[in-house]
């Protein structure tokens, strides 16, 4: 007799996750005919790789489509709960299995891979280059900065995108019409706005928010439950504990963060750090963001605020929690307390559109390097003075490429240090910084 499944007790996106590419959705850049991961799987020519994306784009769900479509042996590890004793049970268990067999080597699938430390990720490296394993990691954040360089390396990085409105309908209609829980009740979605707008691109997310909807809205008189953007609104704000449970509102929180502390208030951007962090947000991802703010919204105004921001950074790495909650919170509130300028978020941004517009402006010749006698002859370098020759160190010699003489990209902002920068560039520049 058939085992009976209590579905009631499994989530819908658990439900509804994927069995096969046919019921994949999003990513057709990358798993659309004849595209790269496609050919690969459609080739059984398998490679490590690491998947990078958002929350609830189908980073787990692809890696095991993949394992299930080429019939691999499929290992699985969270960075969360697993250790360098993990990583190699499971790579002894893979090279066990190859002496006895001629079976291609099996899938090792890392989730959160950005939080494994320097020696989980050593661990895997000579598994991955001798092919004892083939490794998929998937990661919401750079695997630039998160995955050391001798194992980035060996791997390939595919970004997953946001599923877009079109995806996230997709979704919403097969498990209307297709979840056996959901089947058996009279569900009528009359706007779908609010569904999709809340749920970000994230199709976890939104499964979620279908299933808080439809358990706690109330039956209409002929037993239908109607959802439109007023139930939607109002039922995640009375379930909001359910709603923001594993870190639902993630994004939301850190731009409430991030808005404190260019908002210079101090007290709201360590309530919003602490929901972060009791809600289990990855500190190292709290302290990038530090870096950030230090850089883009603090900037010359206090340089300083950089150079703590980059040692909380490395603070928080070494110590971990719970320890790391005290330099977080300090970088915050130094953050939050100190002078705000953003001229150079504002310079390099517009240095950026003016390259764009001609990115073949010729560099002066004097301005070139003259390493041969032929560069020389060229006129390579010639009529270049030297800032030092001179009086005070600086010499009044355009350094900007023709037809952007006179350009300011970097134009300072009133507070106390930027005065002192903006009172030097007047005396240096005083054609193009004036002094009103």
């Amino acid at each position: 007799m058939e085992a009976t499944v209590n579905y009631p007790s499994i989530p819908l996106p658990e439900r509804m996750r994927p069995r096969g590419l046919q019921e994949y959705v999003g990513q057709s850049h990358l798993v659309g005919p004849g595209c790269i991961l496609r050919n690969m799987i459609d080739s059984g020519n398998l490679s490590s790789f690491i998947l990078w994306g958002p929350p609830g784009v189908g980073k787990t769900t692809l890696a095991s489509i993949i394992a299930n479509t080429l019939d691999r042996e499929f290992y699985t590890l969270s960075a969360v709960s697993s250790g360098v004793k993990d990583v190699r049970d499971v790579i002894d268990k893979a090279k066990n299995k190859s002496l006895f067999s001629a079976a291609a080597a099996p899938i090792l699938f890392i989730d959160e891979i950005h939080r494994f430390n320097k020696a989980q990720q050593d661990a895997l490296l000579g598994a991955v280059e001798a092919g004892t394993v083939v490794l998929i990691g998937a990661t919401t954040e750079n695997p630039s900065f998160e995955v050391i360089t001798p194992l980035l390396s060996r791997c390939q990085v595919f970004v997953l995108k946001s599923l877009e409105a079109a995806d996230l309908k997709k979704l919403l209609q097969r498990a209307l019409t297709e979840d056996p829980e959901l089947k058996r009740q009279k569900i009528v979605v009359k706007e779908d706005a609010a569904l999709l707008r809340q749920s970000g691109g994230d199709a976890r997310k939104l499964l979620n928010i279908l299933e808080i909807v439809i358990g706690t809205t109330q039956p209409s008189e002929d037993g239908s439950i109607v959802i439109d953007n007023k139930t939607v609104t109002s039922c995640l704000q009375e379930n909001m504990a359910i709603y923001d449970k594993g870190g639902e509102m993630h994004y939301d929180i850190i731009s409430a963060f991030i808005k404190s502390v260019r908002g210079s208030d101090p007290n709201a951007a360590v309530y919003w750090m602490a929901r972060m962090l009791s809600g289990g947000e990855d500190p190292l991802f709290i302290a990038r963001r530090l870096c950030i703010l230090a850089a883009e919204d603090i900037g010359l105004a206090n340089p300083n605020a950089l150079l703590i921001a980059d040692a909380t950074f490395r603070i928080v790495h070494s110590i971990g929690m719970p320890e790391a909650r005290i330099p977080l919170s300090e970088c915050a509130i130094y953050l939050a307390s100190s002078p705000k300028s953003n001229s150079a978020y504002l310079a390099i941004d517009g240095a950026l559109a003016a390259s764009q517009e001609d990115k073949t402006a010729p560099v002066p010749l004097y301005l070139r390097n003259a390493p041969t006698k032929l560069m020389k002859e060229l006129g390579y370098s010639d009529g270049y003075l030297y800032a030092h020759d001179f009086s005070g160190n600086f010499v009044n010699q355009e350094f900007l490429p023709e037809g952007l003489h006179g350009t300011t990209f970097y134009e300072p902002q009133a507070n106390t240090h930027e005065d002192k920068l903006k009172a030097y560039l007047q005396a240096c520049w005083p054609k193009y910084y004036s002094k009103k």
